[in-house]
């Protein structure tokens, strides 16, 4: 069975701010054409308010998410897992891609430096966008 568009997972520890920024970012800028998930090693009890308020400034609204641990099906139904900082903790499944994002972890930080951190993460997002949707396909 094929599937109709690509699936990427983003990790963090917490999946508390940089997975959550990315998954929403991806999701926004991909428009349906890519299915996005995201999850933590560790989960926290609720996604860092500042990330949640740095997303709100460019029209991404997290604040029904909420922070979720990683388990096995979500790696293995991905054809991309980005990592952001959970070091060992994210199972490896041959044949999938697998990145690391090394991106300073937005816990504790003041809301311009969640800022910075999201317009990294938006760059990073908008070129997986077009490597995995806008770039043409073999025949």
């Amino acid at each position: 069975m094929t599937k109709e568009v690509p699936e990427v997972l983003f990790v963090c520890v917490h999946n508390a701010g940089r997975s959550q920024m990315a998954a929403g970012l991806l999701d926004h800028h991909a428009q349906g054409r890519v299915h996005v998930r995201s999850a933590g090693s560790t989960p926290a009890n609720e996604i860092n308010p500042a990330a949640v308020e740095a997303m709100r400034e460019v029209g991404i609204d997290l604040s029904q998410e909420f922070p979720k641990p990683l388990t096995d099906e979500f790696v293995t139904t991905a054809d991309v897992v980005i990592t952001m900082g959970c070091g060992d903790a994210c199972p490896i499944y041959p044949g999938k891609r697998y990145e690391e994002w090394d991106l300073e972890d937005p816990a504790g930080k003041t809301l311009p430096e969640v800022r910075r951190i999201r317009d990294q993460i938006d760059r990073r997002v908008s070129e997986l966008v077009t490597q995995l949707v806008e770039a043409p396909q073999p025949s």
